[in-house]
């Protein structure tokens, strides 16, 4: 792997090509001053760009912002700022390294962003996808510009809105950047905010003490507590309650929750991962969403495209629904007939994957033989 080096200080970046050096088997380390001498000197040889931010004539913003994505960077810096992440994020950093750091956690940094992308050899031309994308049963440029975003932007703590249609797959890419983030193996919890009675959310998220109502007949905690130190994923959040959204807010700018019914504050770290299929923007001038608790929540917003953006996807969803369907009610091993697979491909898909997986789901149970048919999907009479 071969790796350039963009550092201003010469202490550092003298230590930096020493370190490196006794991984010399994994890693080819050529050293630059500035940015711009190494705009001069970068080709296509080159895998990935450890920048640091702060350097005279060009800094390692602009620097990125000139590569265009050419390569895989990790930035270096003594002085981080969220802002400063989140830019680094969205010009596709794999790495936010805070100084002084460890040598053995530069070295993770890069082995992992060789995982973040596989070159696919062939025309010359570079082939890339996300490594992690096979959770998805099937890639695309859309999905994998979305996978690729969440990926990185797991790395910080910053509030993440998925933006999408329904059935288009918005918990799966929370799991995503939850599995991708230092709260790994902390706790993943998700609230579906459309499927909890209004008079049932505040106890629900923030739990209430014995007696704080009639049927408190025990403490109970809520889902910021079970979550803490986690993920907390608030799906459909467009859908809560206004009055009860400046609650929400409080909590999320305070960091401090209050269960029913007592006055103890509790502390929570949780990071927060919202999403909804609603036109959240109409909402707010609707103003039945607040714009403030909208602004606290979609520090990154993303994009799902929907699976009719998505057809390279169609198929192998489908084949490996089926595999998994096939599996569970203990039938016999069953596949697609190629006309199966060109309706399958060619339909709209208003409800996304999980229309997808209802349809073979059927097709599956009903169907006679080893063959899925094209009149066994009944994709017409939906039409």
């Amino acid at each position: 792997m071969k790796i350039a080096i963009v550092e201003d200080d010469i202490n550092m970046r003298k230590s930096l090509e020493i370190a490196l050096g006794d991984y010399a088997d994994e890693f080819e380390v050529k050293t630059f001053r500035n940015a711009k001498e190494a705009l001069k000197k970068l080709d296509d040889t080159y895998d990935l760009v450890i920048t640091d931010i702060n350097m005279p004539g060009m800094d390692g913003i602009e620097f990125l912002e000139t590569l265009n994505g050419r390569y895989d960077a990790i930035i270096i810096t003594g002085n981080a700022t969220l802002n400063r992440a989140i830019e680094s994020i969205r010009l596709g950093v794999s790495d936010f390294l805070t100084k002084p750091f460890e040598v053995e956690t530069l070295v993770e940094a890069i082995r992992r962003s060789k995982k973040v992308k596989v070159r696919v050899k062939g025309s010359g031309q570079k082939n890339e996808k996300t490594a992690d994308s096979s959770i998805f049963y099937g890639t695309s440029p859309a999905l994998e510009k979305a996978l690729s975003l969440v990926q990185k932007a797991a790395k910080s703590d910053a509030a993440i809105l998925l933006l999408g249609e329904s059935g288009v797959g918005k918990e799966l890419f929370a799991k995503t950047i939850h599995e991708h983030s230092p709260r790994r193996n902390r706790p993943f919890i998700a609230v579906n905010m459309a499927a909890i009675p209004e008079n049932l959310i505040e106890s629900e998220l923030f739990g209430f003490e014995k007696g704080a109502f009639t049927d408190a007949i025990e403490a109970k905690i809520g889902k910021f507590e079970a979550a803490n130190g986690g993920t907390l994923f608030l799906d459909e959040i467009a859908e809560m309650p206004y009055h009860l959204q400046a609650k929400l807010l409080r909590a999320l700018q305070e960091k401090i929750i209050h269960r029913l019914g007592s006055t103890k504050g509790i502390p929570i770290d949780v990071r927060i991962v919202a999403a909804t299929n609603a036109d959240i923007k109409v909402k707010m001038q609707e103003q039945t969403f607040r714009e403030d608790l909208y602004y606290r929540i979609a520090t990154i917003p993303v994009v799902i495209p929907p699976l009719r953006e998505r057809s390279e996807e169609i198929i192998p969803i489908a084949e490996k629904s089926l595999e998994k369907i096939v599996a569970k009610y203990g039938l016999e091993a069953k596949s697609f007939s190629e006309e199966a697979k060109a309706k399958l491909h060619t339909y709209p898909w208003p409800g996304n994957i999980r229309e997808l997986i209802a349809v073979v789901e059927r097709a599956a149970i009903l169907s006679d033989g080893e063959s899925i048919t094209e009149e066994d999907l009944f994709l017409d009479a939906r039409s």
